[in-house]
């Protein structure tokens, strides 16, 4: 549902951006902007012959491309490294701030019975025509599943109306989030194996906690399969665009470095528990189940905004003018400003998520903040044009068959840009004649 719902608002603001504005700026006419002769801006913009903030930054790292790649790559790669022990869980009332009834209640109940006794497992046993002492048969399994770690009790079976499935709550040692919990969920069904086969009961585990549990293991096991889906699909995407290998081939690659960092230093602040009294966390807390998900749908869709915008204006220049480096440095000019300017929007955005008091509207909000710096400021700014620096032309290689096969989207307005140059000859040449 939270996908197709942003895949509409996008599709709609696709509309909006092709149909609406040009139609709105079209009925506007010249109203829209300032008269250009008297302008204040335009008198500014006429007497700042300065280079700007991108421009000079552009020529900064054309000027020291390796040093600039190496020591963005290798930092990003160092913050990456706590995702190697990211563990996925959904929120409990223990997340959230002490000065929350929610959390007051859930600390008196954890300290009066045990944090165990907020996340209580219910097992379904189902009787079957093979077996012929439900009673022992029910016994032999408390007994069996009280003998498992981390079991504090389990409570009698109780039986439903049919006198054929029965209810049984063990309580476990530990809370809902602990990582303890989960591989007694695990050791459950894996004694159910068993226990089924001996006194033929068909053991199923429910309950809230088991629930969570499950929703965070599949999107856990969902996530590589979803990354390297949206990943594929750009890729071949980029390559039409841009109609070049290694361009798109880089641009998903430091998607990927910067996924890693983010997802990395969440997991040092948020499950590690450092830095969080400066982000304002309650406490170290698991990873939200969902939260890698959401970074990765809504970092991607950013990042290759990011990209386009900055290469887009690149391949415009290396087209016409067949010099790499002064496509890197005109596509830093033109629109690294642009690119700055999204990012410290969406940074401003994202950290309002961080001052809600909801620990998840809090962490959505600060992985997203560090994945557009990381993404916008470290990737697209610096390790993406040093890149294309030291690959020089060979950044735009395709092969002469596959470009054959590859319809050409002309994004840069290249036919759009030899049209005018051709009537433009054409009026020039009348008026010679």
């Amino acid at each position: 549902m939270m996908g197709l719902s942003a895949a509409l608002c996008v599709l709609f603001a696709i509309f909006i951006a092709i149909i609406v504005v040009p139609a709105f700026l079209g009925l506007m006419g010249h109203k829209v902007g300032p008269d250009r002769k008297n302008s204040f801006i335009s008198k500014i913009i006429k007497s700042d012959k300065k280079q700007t903030t991108p421009e000079r930054w552009g020529n900064f790292v054309a000027k020291r491309p390796w040093k600039v790649a190496i020591i963005g790559i290798v930092l990003l790669s160092i913050i990456a490294i706590p995702i190697s022990h990211m563990e996925l869980a959904l929120p409990d009332n223990g997340s959230k701030s002490e000065e929350t009834t929610e959390r007051r209640a859930y600390d008196l109940l954890s300290k009066a019975y045990g944090p165990g006794h907020l996340s209580i497992l219910i097992v379904a046993a189902k009787t079957s025509s093979e077996t012929t002492n439900p009673q022992v048969a029910l016994n032999d399994t408390i007994e069996e599943l009280s003998g498992l770690s981390n079991v504090k009790n389990v409570s009698p079976a109780i039986p439903g109306p049919s006198g054929e499935l029965y209810l049984i709550s063990i309580t476990p040692e530990t809370g809902a989030a602990d990582s303890e919990t989960k591989d007694l969920v695990n050791d459950i069904r894996e004694k159910a194996k068993t226990l089924e086969k001996s006194n033929h009961l068909k053991l199923m585990v429910t309950g809230t906690t088991a629930v969570n549990i499950d929703i965070s293991q599949k999107l856990s096991d969902a996530l590589p399969i979803f990354a390297l889906l949206i990943i594929g699909f750009s890729f071949i995407l980029l390559v039409l665009v841009f109609r070049s290998i290694l361009v798109p081939l880089k641009a998903v690659l430091g998607f990927v470095l910067s996924l890693g960092a983010t997802l990395g230093f969440t997991v040092f602040v948020i499950q590690d528990g450092y830095l969080i009294d400066l982000f304002g966390f309650p406490i170290a807390y698991p990873i939200l189940s969902f939260l890698p998900v959401i970074v990765i749908g809504i970092l991607f869709g950013l990042a290759m905004d990011y990209e386009v915008f900055l290469v887009s204006r690149m391949r415009e220049v290396y087209t016409h003018t067949g010099d790499a480096r002064k496509a890197v440095l005109a596509g830093m000019k033109d629109s690294g400003g642009v690119v700055t300017a999204a990012g410290l929007i969406m940074i401003s955005v994202f950290t309002g998520f961080m001052l809600a008091p909801d620990p998840i509207i809090k962490a959505m909000g600060f992985s997203l903040t560090f994945g557009v710096i990381f993404d916008a400021f470290v990737v697209r700014m610096a390790i993406v044009p040093a890149i294309m620096i030291l690959m020089g032309k060979a950044s735009w290689y395709l092969p002469k068959w596959l470009d054959k096969l590859l319809p050409n989207l002309d994004i840069e307005g290249e036919s759009f840009m030899k049209e005018i140059e051709r009537k433009r000859r054409k009026v020039l040449s009348s008026n010679n004649a």
